[in-house]
């Protein structure tokens, strides 16, 4: 591809030369064997990245898009996107996850790592309390999902004080990051971890089911730490997200497998797959999976019990986000958007990854509840079938227990890089890293062009 100009021309993009770091002109094209970003750089010439390994998921996810909803606005347009980051008057989605980094220290020193985490220091309290503060104002008091991250943010000595003030500000959902090395170990923490029941959960950075995985991935062997923290986890009954970075050549053949066992743990609420991204620590050779990619190995690998179809793009983001739900029915967990065109329900489904279906079931007053999904009249129907009779006069403590041990989430979320940029990508990006200084930035932006400029804080 490329000289010969054998493909469809989809779309015009903006786009980055990795070389240079510079804007030049792309193309969005794509053949038989996928979806490419093919750019002009005037100084380094033409070159292709990889978009999406799947042509018919990248042709139709557009008809799952939807306009993004307004925000504030912390900076002004001047050297124009990525670069005005905060958000600046060019961005086109709201925040549906707020990241923040509450430490760069961490107990390990992933490969992989984004944030090149190692050394460093904490943020205190004061200056967190101002961060939590900034997004729920920016969000106009409404701020929905929070993720307190690092680094590993279970090494700061206010760790559950901070997960506390959180709880404490409204924020819909608290999610605390996690390698799970203390989580394993300190029986106590967890028990504290499960006080927070109800909007809150742990995402467990977990890539594999063997020590060869992790040690490729993450320097050393973990298998039996990862499934020590998931069963404290279980134990005391804390929600839990499996997040497993994807590496080509190393676990994108054991996806399946990964979704399997986690279906098979009592307090396992889901996984999310995120593709490797070039940015941050990693320094292997680069060799792309993209979501589609990871899509086609779940069907492939889960022998039916999983489908392409079943998932849907995300309107807050369908160039980056895919998910599905699936209900326990007879032992076995099948998905609820199976056998549905989902895309003419994308106006009824809010910009935003709050999993309004959990949410709701936990707090059922109503048997006419519709789950943010008002005219969704087979899906309400799928869905109520499996809530047990006298669900809704049970306690908000038994809801919860149904839910967590009933419902399964499958995600995908993947990331701008300076190879694959695609401006309306980073223009849509709705996971936005809230800064010190109080500014929203997109995650993929943040990494790649302005992390730099935060090192004060940390070191």
């Amino acid at each position: 591809m490329g000289k010969k100009r054998d493909y469809v021309y989809d779309s015009y993009t903006r786009t980055m030369c990795p070389e240079c770091m510079e804007l030049v002109d792309g193309k969005i094209v794509y053949d038989t064997n996928g979806a490419y970003i093919l750019r002009q750089c005037p100084t380094h010439g033409e070159s292709l990245e990889l978009l999406e390994e799947d042509v018919n998921w990248h042709i139709h996810k557009s008809d799952y898009d939807k306009p993004g909803t307004a925000s504030t606005c912390q900076t002004k347009t001047d050297k124009g996107c990525p670069y005005d980051c905060g958000l600046c008057p060019s961005h086109d989605q709201h925040t549906c996850i707020g990241l923040m980094e509450i430490t760069r220290r961490c107990d390990m020193s992933c490969p992989t790592c984004f944030a090149e985490a190692g050394k460093g220091r904490d943020l205190d309290l004061g200056t967190i309390e101002k961060m939590m503060d900034f997004y729920m104002a920016s969000e106009d008091g409404k701020a929905e999902i929070l993720q307190i991250s690092g680094g590993e943010p279970t090494m700061h000595p206010e760790i559950l004080r901070i997960i506390s003030m959180a709880k404490g500000k409204g924020f819909k959902y608290v999610m605390l990051n996690t390698n799970g090395l203390r989580i394993a170990e300190d029986e106590k923490f967890v028990e504290a971890l499960g006080a927070f029941k109800g909007g809150f959960e742990v995402y467990l950075q977990f890539d594999g089911l063997d020590d060869e995985v992790y040690r490729r991935m993450r320097g050393r062997q973990l298998l039996d730490v990862k499934k020590r923290a998931i069963a404290n986890l279980g134990k005391h009954g804390v929600p839990t997200t499996l997040v497993c970075t994807v590496d080509k050549g190393i676990n994108d053949g054991i996806i399946g497998q990964l979704l399997l066992y986690g279906m098979d743990e009592k307090y396992v609420r889901g996984v999310n797959f995120q593709p490797v991204a070039y940015f941050g620590r990693y320094s292997g050779e680069r060799n792309r999976i993209t979501l589609s990619g990871i899509l086609k190995r779940i069907e492939e690998q889960t022998g039916g019990l999983l489908k392409m179809s079943d998932f849907m793009p995300l309107p807050c983001d369908v160039d980056r986000v895919a998910l599905t739900y699936l209900f326990k029915e007879n032992g076995s967990f099948i998905p609820i958007t199976r056998g549905k065109d989902m895309s003419q329900y994308r106006n009824l489904i809010g910009n935003t990854f709050v999993f309004t279906l959990e949410d709701t079931l936990k707090t059922l007053k109503d048997e006419d509840a519709t789950f943010g999904l008002t005219d969704c009249c087979d899906l309400l129907s799928d869905i109520k079938r499996h809530i047990p009779k006298g669900f809704i006069f049970k306690s908000r403590e038994n809801k919860m227990k149904f839910v967590d041990e009933n419902t399964f989430r499958i995600s995908v979320s993947s990331f701008v890089d300076a190879w694959n940029f695609d401006m309306k990508s980073i223009q849509k990006d709705c996971v936005h890293v809230i800064t010190p200084d109080q500014k929203r930035m997109p995650f993929s932006a943040f990494n790649m062009l302005h992390r730099g400029r935060y090192d004060e804080y940390y070191l």
